[in-house]
C-alpha cells in the first residue's frame, strides 16, 4: 500500500496570520514527537499574499493518516485553526507513487 498524502490550502481571516502560524507550528511539533509514521508535514506561507497557506502532508499508510486524524492533539489544535480561516480550507488527497 502507497502513502497517503494532503495539501491543503488555508487563507488566515485579516490579523489572524500570526495565530494560525502558531497553531501550526505546535501541531507540526507534535506530528513529528508524536506519529512516527508521518512522513511529511509542512506549511508553507506564500511569499506573495502572506494570509495564504499550504500544508503539505505525507503518512506511510491510510492507517497513520486515520491515526493522525484522531489523535488527541489533532482534536485540541484543529477547531482554532479552523477559526482563523476566512472561508473553508481547500484540502487535496494523493497518493505516492514509486
Amino acid at each position: 500500500m502507497s502513502g497517503k498524502s494532503f495539501i491543503a490550502e488555508l487563507r488566515a481571516k485579516p490579523g489572524r496570520g500570526p495565530e494560525l502560524i502558531r497553531l501550526q507550528t505546535e501541531l507540526k511539533a507534535l506530528v513529528f514527537k508524536s506519529e512516527p509514521d508521518a512522513l511529511v508535514y509542512e506549511l508553507f506561507q506564500s511569499e506573495e499574499d502572506p494570509d495564504l497557506f499550504q500544508v503539505v502532508a505525507t503518512f506511510r499508510d491510510d492507517a497513520a493518516f486515520d491515526h493522525h486524524m484522531h489523535i488527541d492533539f489533532h482534536d485540541r489544535l484543529v477547531p482554532p485553526i479552523l477559526d482563523c480561516l476566512d472561508g473553508e480550507m481547500k484540502i487535496a488527497f494523493y497518493r505516492s507513487l514509486g
